[in-house]
C-alpha cells in the first residue's frame, strides 16, 4: 500500500487541489449555505466548500435547483465566506445566469466574486457553455466544471438517473471533460456516472475530478452536507453515506424543550434573573 504525502495549506487554493491530485491525496468537498455550518465544516477539515444551487432544495424547499436566483446565491456565499479560514469556497452559477450568453455569464461571475468574496465559480455543461467559460476565465475568475447528471437540465433529461451508461454519451462526456481542461477549468465535478467511466476521465485529465456518485477513483468526493448529516430524511441514492441522523437528534431536542416549557420546568431557578 502506497503512502501519499498530505498537502498542508493554511489556505486551500486551486493550485493546492492540483498539488493534491499530483500527490495522490483525496480532496474532501462539502456543501455549505450559512455561516454557522460553514464554520463547523471548515474546522472539520473540508478542503472545498461548495455554495451549491442545491440550496434551492435543502434551504428553500424547492423541488429543483432551477428557482434559486443570483442574489440568493450571493447571500448564501457571503455567509459562508465570512466563516471560512482554510477551505476553498466555490459558488454555483445558478440556472439562467450563464447559458447561451457569455457576457451575462461574466457579469454573473463578477457579481459573485465582488459581492460574496467567493474564490471560484462552478457551472454545468460541456461544449455548449464553452464561450461562457472562456469569457469568465479571461477575467481571471477560476472555473470548476460539472458533467454527467447536471441538475439544472433536469427537464431535458426528465429523470435523475445515472448518466453516460451508453457508449455514445460516455464518449461525449470524455470529449467534454478534455475540452473543459483545455479551456482552463481547475476542477471537474462528475455526477452520477458509472465508476469505470469516472475513473477513466480521472486518469486522462491533469485536472482534479470530484465525484458525487462517480466512484472511488475520482480525485475527490462531494456530498450535500444536509444529506450526510441526516437532516434530510427522504433522499436515499446509492452514493450517499449518512454519517449522522441529526433530524432525529434535533427533533428530540425540540420535543424535550417543548415539554419542559409546557411543564414549567424551563426556565428553572438557575436559568432566570
Amino acid at each position: 500500500m502506497s503512502v501519499h504525502k498530505k498537502i498542508e495549506a493554511k489556505r486551500v487554493t486551486v493550485s493546492t487541489l492540483q498539488q493534491m491530485k499530483a500527490a495522490g491525496e483525496k480532496i474532501a468537498m462539502l456543501t455549505a449555505y450559512d455561516f454557522s455550518m460553514a464554520r463547523i465544516l471548515d474546522e472539520g477539515g473540508a478542503d472545498v466548500l461548495l455554495v451549491g444551487d442545491s440550496a434551492s432544495n435543502v434551504m428553500a424547499g424547492h423541488e429543483t435547483t432551477l428557482p434559486i436566483t443570483l442574489d440568493q446565491m450571493i447571500y448564501h456565499a457571503s455567509s459562508v465566506v465570512r466563516a471560512v479560514k482554510r477551505a476553498l469556497v466555490v459558488v454555483d452559477l445558478p440556472f439562467g445566469t450563464y447559458q447561451g450568453d457569455s457576457k451575462m455569464a461574466l457579469k454573473s461571475a463578477i457579481r459573485i466574486m465582488k459581492e460574496s468574496g467567493g474564490h471560484a465559480v462552478k457551472l454545468e455543461g460541456g461544449s455548449e457553455v464553452q464561450d461562457s467559460i472562456k469569457r469568465i476565465l479571461s477575467a481571471g475568475i477560476p472555473v470548476m466544471g460539472h458533467l454527467g447528471l447536471t441538475p439544472q437540465s433536469i427537464y431535458k433529461f426528465g429523470t435523475y438517473t445515472v448518466r453516460a451508461k451508453q457508449e455514445a454519451e460516455a464518449r461525449r462526456l470524455i470529449k467534454d471533460a478534455k475540452l473543459l481542461e483545455e479551456l482552463g477549468c481547475f476542477g471537474l465535478v462528475l455526477e452520477k456516472i458509472p465508476a469505470a467511466l469516472a475513473g477513466k476521465v480521472t486518469e486522462v485529465l491533469q485536472t482534479p475530478t470530484i465525484g458525487i456518485g462517480g466512484g472511488v477513483d475520482c480525485d475527490g468526493q462531494v456530498l450535500v452536507t444536509h444529506d450526510l448529516l441526516g437532516i434530510t430524511k427522504d433522499f436515499h441514492p446509492r452514493f450517499l453515506r449518512r454519517y449522522a441522523e441529526l433530524f432525529d437528534v434535533i427533533k428530540g431536542a425540540t420535543e424535550a424543550y417543548v415539554n419542559d416549557v409546557k411543564a414549567r420546568d424551563f426556565p428553572n431557578d438557575k436559568e432566570q434573573y
